[in-house]
């Protein structure tokens, strides 16, 4: 599908509701179907990789049914039951990452599947520690399909090079089947939802600074409403920033700290930000973003531990440091390179066709500002649901007309984008 998207002639104004976290939303599903009792998930994401996480549950035996559109009640016995066939993930990393640790303590064998996008992608980084607890898996040579027979697991004390949130969801998720204790410690804190939630759901963990202790705990079964998407608000402070005369107001967004490394790269680069109505939704903290258009924003580097909190929104924050003075660096990145695309060189490629002065580094890129966006192309977006709304919100600016080949894949994470950029062109 081709998308043609050119600069706006008025700003984006308008209030919008941001839809659920995916990453919430996957665990909602998962970590209620282990919990024995009835429970309703408000807020459910539409998005296509969660839905893939529910029809995986059922599979699995959990009684899940929609009540509406955005609201999924759980009957579960507590247990997981052999599945009559593959399980299918679809293009969901976190749904495999996570389920991994989940099936490998069970008292039967699966099978985990998945499309030719996540295929591609490594699992040696759950493979290996999970081996270390005793699991048995096969795999192709570190890719999908995954055999995991399961069989009972022991705990262990795992310290990881890498700072991920679904390798450390995955270790904690089999500890809570584990004789003994399981910790996790990592470089730096990545992403906390599994953590919040376990412990939302009654589990025996325990955080200590970049370290994660669980113990094998039975969860209890309560209602979850899964708050707003910073990742799919990203987008729109991006695009607020960017396009003269804008102001947007996002309800309910999540605030995670793990999470919101965002609001601290846009208050770094002098960007009109303001958050309001702060709350705490089933553990997360949450809230409303304002942003208003920015004219003169700033440089900045973003590296080290910025990276975990806000690894997904790397491509969209190149665009908006493209519109910044002076240059941005980006580094300590390189696992984009592990995403449903080789998200550095796609992006960079990409984002030179349209007049963005962009350089590819091994672990990340450097920005140019301040670049005036040409357009007059068409951009590949590589089959990669994150590289074509970025690409979205660079054609909001540009000069002429941009082409995205592939948009119709922003409906894996975010089937509502286009539709809400759209409400707020109208205002």
């Amino acid at each position: 599908m081709l998308k043609k998207i050119s600069g706006l002639k008025k700003g984006l104004i308008g209030e919008i509701i941001i839809p659920a976290d995916k990453s919430i939303s996957h665990r909602a599903i998962m970590f209620s179907s282990l919990a024995k009792g009835s429970c309703i998930i408000n807020n459910f994401s539409g998005g296509a990789d969660c839905r893939s996480t529910l029809e995986i549950f059922k599979e699995l035996g959990t009684d899940i049914s929609y009540t509406d559109s955005k609201t999924v009640k759980i009957n579960s016995d507590g247990k997981l039951h052999k599945p009559s066939a593959s399980l299918y993930a679809g293009n969901s990393g976190t749904t495999t990452r996570l389920i991994s640790g989940i099936l490998a303590g069970q008292n039967f064998d699966s099978v985990i599947t998945g499309d030719e996008s996540l295929s591609k992608r490594p699992m040696k980084r759950i493979i290996t520690p999970l081996s270390f607890m005793g699991a048995d898996i096969e795999s192709n040579d570190g890719y999908l399909p995954l055999v995991i027979h399961g069989k009972e697991l022991t705990g262990i004390n795992y310290e990881s090079k890498l700072a991920s949130a679904q390798v450390k969801s995955c270790v904690l998720l089999a500890g809570l089947k584990a004789s003994g204790k399981t910790t996790y410690t990592e470089p730096y804190r990545s992403r906390n939802h599994t953590e919040l939630l376990l412990d939302y759901l009654g589990a025996d963990i325990k955080v200590d600074g970049t370290s994660v202790t669980v113990c094998p705990s039975e969860l209890s079964s309560k209602d979850i409403t899964v708050v707003g998407d910073i990742s799919s608000a990203a987008f729109f402070i991006v695009a607020g920033l960017i396009t003269p005369k804008s102001d947007i107001l996002m309800k309910n967004v999540g605030l995670n700290p793990t999470r919101a490394g965002i609001i601290d790269i846009v208050n770094r680069m002098g960007g009109d930000i303001e958050i309001v109505d702060k709350n705490i939704i089933s553990g997360e903290e949450a809230g409303n973003i304002r942003v208003r258009y920015t004219e003169n924003l700033k440089p900045c580097v973003i590296e080290g531990n910025d990276i975990p909190r806000l690894i997904d929104e790397l491509p969209v924050i190149a665009v908006l440091a493209s519109q910044a003075e002076g240059q941005t660096v980006i580094k300590n990145a390189e696992d984009l390179r592990n995403k449903e695309s080789d998200r550095i060189t796609s992006l960079v490629s990409e984002l030179v066709k349209i007049g963005i002065d962009i350089e590819e580094r091994t672990d990340g890129f450097v920005i140019h500002g301040k670049s005036k966006i040409k357009g007059d192309a068409i951009l590949d977006s590589k089959n990669d649901h994150r590289l074509a709304m970025s690409f979205y919100v660079a054609g909001l600016v540009s000069e002429q007309e941009i082409g995205i080949e592939g948009f119709e894949w922003t409906k894996i994470s975010f089937p509502e984008f286009e539709e809400l950029m759209l409400n707020l062109m109208t205002n």
